[in-house]
């Protein structure tokens, strides 16, 4: 048996052929590089060998009972699809990258399909995708084309670990337990969504969940899309697979068409789901992110809450003297700029500064900005026009619509179809005019509702519009990277509507979400750290209220919410006393002390955010801190055991004269809660 070994960082990823050459097989996925291969015990009257096989690929016409990741349906009415014994297999390990290629062709000649499999031993994750090539003389439906499936040896059934919500309410922390049966997540938007992450943990439905081996699957992919963990009874593995939308996507290959899926990722871990949080975060950090500098993760001031739409150049410079003397490091104008753009009914999509906000134009604000030692920045929504705009009255046929179907608007504006060439090439050149001044250096590209009645009618690839919007949306996010490095680019999608792998590849930060009131965003930041790294998650210091968890937050505990990523403060400025603004340059200056480790290090959660005392602890090679949540007045006589610290080294407990080695830490410190009555740092310096 021909077996290949995909090396990571810390294990193996090794396949093999399986019988009868149907596909490739899952053999081990783990740190033991001489595990031994999978071998077929089950036994069944009912069904085919290949329906019990752990097949990194599967095409109904191949199985015949269980579920498959390619359903393809021909113009003569054959469905389906069977490789042919031999498949042709390349595999290249240059000792650091490992790549696998493997093509199988249909018995009928019509199709064929290329799965790819990499791996890195800089990291932990293993990458997989699927090529689909139309080989014969006639057209051919993809119903499903998922990007390839991951057979994890958790089973009988799983726990599995998930994010969900809604609009101010994302990224909530969901856990199943799957004895048998079929769980499927996804979105029908055009967009990641609000309403689940594309990424699931699984483990075992027993005790040793936390701390046994869990498999992780997530989707870089920023379209509509589907997963699906299947647990068949009485397996020994659980099935993830994924790929684009299946209920909402319909891929037509003409002869010579190829169909490229998104990148799966994947990751294991022998130490429960905290192993496969920190694995994300090393992988995010080191190969999506560009940098893990200060240069895109400035400390921002956004006016949107103190203008709204009251856009003008002497409030936003009165706005720009209190943020700088806070500390900020850019300064954003919201929505509101633009021409026309009084309230959410006008002016989305006639991207020009205002003439009666600005006479000028923007120069003065620019200006202004950067002489009191802050950058500038602008929030862009590209993807969205208002009825009530020069750009719909222009082109109305640029906008998504099911022929003669009553319009469907939401917050007052319709999405224009980044399936379109010049629908893309107009967004391209749009921004370059907008950054045509080298002196903007900060995008927030938004985007504010899903895509209605998404297609082109009488297109033939007019059903494949969410894959064609996500590449379209990728194709303008490359040519900023590529022609203006120096914009940090922030995305936006009403708050986490479009959070995955595939945006931290080409953006800098993401908007968590617009829910910014302090105890309910610390929620929401505790689910999005556990598959997503600080140090893109954008977060702001206002004064809005609470929705859910009512219970008061001191302004200190607004700040060390937000400073467990990005800092940013949206607060209307203009409303701090001079003894406010003190405070929260004061705090400010504080974050500027544990930026680098937020942003770097290895993140630890103690608690949950509606235990009595929640903290986060953020550990680097020379310092770390743990940032404290308390509630109920002051909390007494609260010690934490920080869980990072290297048991026979020293450290100092910044403040103070007092060192104690990692072991003696490991007893408990005591939080004063010195900062605030509900919130406080607790700093450690490695000093021996």
């Amino acid at each position: 048996m021909t077996r290949w070994q995909l090396a990571t960082a810390t294990g193996y990823y090794t396949v093999s052929l399986a019988p009868g050459g149907v596909g490739l097989v899952l053999d081990h996925w783990g740190p033991d590089a001489d595990a031994a291969p999978w071998t077929q015990t089950e036994r069944s009257s009912f069904g085919t060998a290949p329906d019990a096989m752990p097949l990194e690929y599967a095409a109904i016409g191949t199985r015949q009972v269980e579920g498959a990741e390619l359903i393809v349906t021909h113009d003569d009415g054959l469905t389906g699809a069977r490789p042919k014994a031999a498949p042709e297999v390349r595999y290249a390990d240059d000792g650091t990258v490992s790549r696998l290629e493997a093509r199988f062709d249909d018995v009928t000649g019509r199709i064929s399909w290329l799965t790819v499999l990499e791996s890195s031993r800089a990291h932990d994750v293993v990458r997989k995708w699927v090529e689909i090539e139309n080989t014969g003389s006639g057209s051919f439906e993809l119903s499903r084309a998922f990007s390839g499936a991951w057979e994890v040896p958790v089973g009988p059934g799983a726990r599995i670990d998930y994010l969900g919500g809604r609009w101010a309410q994302e990224f909530t922390r969901f856990q199943a337990s799957l004895p048998a049966g079929e769980l499927s997540l996804g979105s029908r938007q055009g967009i990641t969504s609000h309403t689940f992450s594309p990424v699931v943990t699984v483990s075992r439905t027993d005790e040793s969940a936390d701390t046994s081996a869990s498999f992780a699957v997530a989707l870089a992919w920023s379209g509509s899309w589907r997963m699906l963990v299947d647990a068949v009874p009485f397996r020994d593995r659980v099935r993830i697979s994924g790929g684009v939308d299946d209920e909402s996507n319909v891929i037509t290959l003409q002869p010579g068409e190829r169909f490229v899926s998104p990148e799966m990722l994947g990751i294991s871990s022998p130490d429960g789901p905290a192993g496969i949080q920190h694995r994300w975060h090393d992988y995010q950090r080191s190969v999506l992110a560009r940098s893990t500098g200060l240069e895109h993760r400035p400390i921002v001031y956004n006016s949107w809450y103190a203008t709204e739409f009251d856009v003008n150049l002497e409030h936003q410079s009165r706005l720009a003297d209190v943020a700088a003397r806070v500390g900020a490091e850019i300064f954003v104008v919201d929505d509101g700029w633009f021409v026309g753009r009084n309230s959410d009914t006008a002016g989305l999509g006639d991207w020009t500064p205002d003439p009666t906000k600005f006479p000028d134009g923007l120069d003065p604000l620019i200006t202004a900005v950067i002489d009191r030692g802050m950058r500038f920045g602008l929030w862009v929504e590209p993807e969205a026009v208002n009825p009530d705009s020069d750009l719909y009255r222009a082109h109305p046929d640029w906008i998504y619509r099911a022929g003669d179907r009553e319009l469907v608007t939401c917050r007052n504006q319709y999405v224009l179809d980044f399936g379109r060439d010049d629908v893309v090439e107009w967004a391209m050149e749009m921004l370059r005019s907008v950054l045509a001044d080298r002196r903007i250096s900060y995008l927030k590209w938004d985007m504010n509702r899903p895509v209605s009645d998404g297609g082109r009618p009488g297109d033939p690839h007019g059903r494949e519009w969410s894959v064609q919007h996500a590449r379209g949306y990728y194709r303008v996010m490359r040519m900023l990277r590529e022609e203006f490095p120096h914009v940090t680019v922030e995305a936006c999608s009403g708050g986490g509507g479009r959070i995955d792998n595939a945006v931290l590849g080409l953006t800098d930060v993401v908007w968590t979400s617009d829910e910014t009131g302090p105890r309910d965003r610390l929620a929401i930041q505790d689910g999005f750290l556990t598959a997503y790294p600080a140090s893109v998650m954008s977060s702001w210091v206002t004064d809005e209220p609470d929705r859910l968890d009512l219970e008061p937050a001191s302004f200190e505990f607004r700040f060390l919410v937000a400073m467990a990523g990005v800092l940013g403060i949206g607060s209307d400025l203009l409303q701090w006393d001079e003894l406010t603004q003190r405070r929260a340059a004061e705090l400010v200056r504080r974050y500027r002390e544990i930026r680098e480790v937020v942003h770097t290090g290895l993140v630890v959660a103690h608690g949950r955010p509606v235990d009595p005392v929640y903290a986060l602890e953020y550990a680097g090679d020379q310092l770390t801190c743990l940032l404290v949540y308390g509630r109920s007045g002051r909390p007494t006589d609260v010690r934490l055991a920080p869980r990072t610290l290297s048991p026979t080294a020293r450290y100092r407990l910044r403040g103070t004269d007092r060192e104690l080695t990692g072991e003696q830490a490991a007893e408990g410190i005591e939080v004063p809660f010195a900062l605030a009555s509900d919130a406080d740092i607790v700093i450690l310096d490695r000093v021996g």
